[in-house]
């Protein structure tokens, strides 16, 4: 048996019942990051299931009149696009047509992809690809299909960085490393496009450090990531900032379907790279990996993680219900505000926020008024909305609730400020009566199961 044929004899396909256990343990502390590659994009077309990148590279090439009969088989992306430039076509036309294909396709996440999403312990994941699969995967999970995922994209040209520390991260994060969907060539669809993102991101100047940082200092799944020998070990290199060889206390398992066939590759991370396994076939992996965390969390575990169906959103009475929750938005946040008022109420908390904002005068601000006056808690929900909003009816609403504060004993809780996206309370545009309270955050407009709680017994303690 020569040498290369020992190696595919005895290379690992799984792990043992050792490294599992290790595995499931760092992911319930929360020191595990899912590297989520094309190999888990499996979509159901009109011809049935298929890789989404092979479906794209077709219906691409069928939009920009590319002669497949010309490229290897079978084709890929970079091979359209290359056959399509050297016919001097235009580069932007790509991106611009790829989109579109997208956009139309509105795939929904594989059931793989799915399962990955549900584990709860993951908070950061990093996609290299550029559809929103995975975010979407999360949303249907997680939050009943509300978009509540932080999503972060880098480019060479607009260098995004995770918002703080992975600690204070309070909802799951996906960076696109490789970019994302978008009419301007700033994601990857070549291997040109690729190269000038690896090479953008061993720069000095245009990494993201933060993300880089919980790369280097965490254990990774490098998961259906599809990458050829070299830009493998480029990869791994890139992300362990040493050398692979160097002791470390954090490894990796590679699981795609195909790496045990790519003899060398495998020859390379056996003799340099100890602390990497390896394990044949991305959805058989994360199927694996997702009945063993589910059977280590025990039934009761299990059935508290399952996502919920999302609250019914039932609008609000035209007259606000006596002690009712007044809730005080800018009117491009209301998808956000009626799931907080369905959240709250499934909780037993009556909420009402103003529905008839094109009413005016001084009738309408009486009304308003009296409303602030009268309800039990003030809910400012702050957003980006808000913070471009220098003038709006809602900065109105605030003073009213200040005023009434001013009332009332120190220590006294009335407003209550919360945030629905990444805006940082600090900074934000908001009254310094505000700054001096506690803001708690909404995703999208979900209300955490501790925060209805805490505003439940503030309003028993009232009675």
């Amino acid at each position: 048996m020569t040498g290369a044929a020992a190696l595919k004899r005895f290379a690992p396909t799984t792990l043992d019942e050792d490294a599992w256990d290790d595995l499931l343990s760092f992911i319930e502390e929360r020191r595990v990051i899912p590297i989520v590659g094309a190999e888990l994009l499996q979509v159901e077309t009109e011809r049935g299931p298929r890789l989404l990148h092979d479906w794209l590279a077709e219906k691409l090439a069928g939009r920009l009149g590319v002669d497949v009969a010309s490229l290897p088989q079978p084709y890929c992306l970079n091979d359209v696009v290359c056959w399509f430039l050297a016919g001097r076509g235009r580069r932007e036309e790509a991106y611009v047509r790829l989109r579109g294909i997208l956009k139309d396709a509105a795939f929904e996440p594989s059931p793989a992809l799915r399962r990955l999403a549900a584990i709860s312990d993951f908070d950061l994941f990093v996609s290299t690809t550029f559809d929103s699969l995975l975010e979407s995967a999360i949303n249907l999970e997680r939050f009943g299909g509300a978009p509540s995922t932080e999503v972060i994209t880098y480019a060479p040209n607009r260098v995004a960085d995770l918002p703080g520390e992975r600690d204070a991260l309070r909802r799951p994060v996906v960076y696109h490393l490789f970019g994302r969907l978008s009419a301007s060539p700033t994601y990857v669809i070549s291997d040109e496009d690729l190269l000038e993102f690896i090479c953008a991101l061993q720069s000095e100047h245009l990494a993201p450090e933060k993300l880089f940082h919980e790369l280097e200092h965490n254990h990774l799944l490098f998961i259906g990531s599809n990458f050829t020998n070299w830009l493998a070990r480029l990869f791994l290199r890139m992300a362990k900032r040493q050398r692979l060889s160097d002791p470390r206390d954090v490894g990796e398992v590679l699981a795609d379907n195909h790496i045990t066939e790519d003899e060398r590759l495998v020859a390379f991370l056996q003799q340099v790279s100890v602390r990497t396994r390896i394990y044949m076939g991305a959805e058989r992996f994360v199927d694996e990996l997702h009945a063993r965390w589910t059977a280590r969390r025990g039934p009761a575990k299990a059935a508290a993680a399952a996502p919920s169906a999302p609250a019914r959103f039932a609008p609000p009475a035209r007259e606000m219900p006596d002690r009712a929750v007044f809730l005080s938005y800018a009117r491009e946040d209301l998808p956000a505000v009626q799931r907080i008022k369905a959240g709250l109420e499934a909780a037993g908390i009556t909420t009402w926020f103003d529905l008839d904002r094109l009413e005016g005068g001084d009738d309408y601000d009486r009304k308003i008024q009296r409303n602030v006056a009268r309800c039990s808690y003030f809910i400012p929900v702050i957003s980006a909305t808000t913070e471009r909003r220098l003038e709006a009816y809602f900065r109105r609403e605030w003073s009213y609730a200040i005023d009434r504060s001013r009332n009332m004993a120190d220590g006294a809780v009335f407003i209550l400020p919360v945030t629905i996206d990444s805006t940082e309370p600090a900074r934000a545009l908001v009254p310094d009566r505000f700054k001096a309270l506690h803001f708690s955050q909404l995703p999208a407009g979900e209300v955490p199961t501790e925060f209805a709680a805490r505003l439940a017994d503030f309003m028993q303690a009232r009675q």
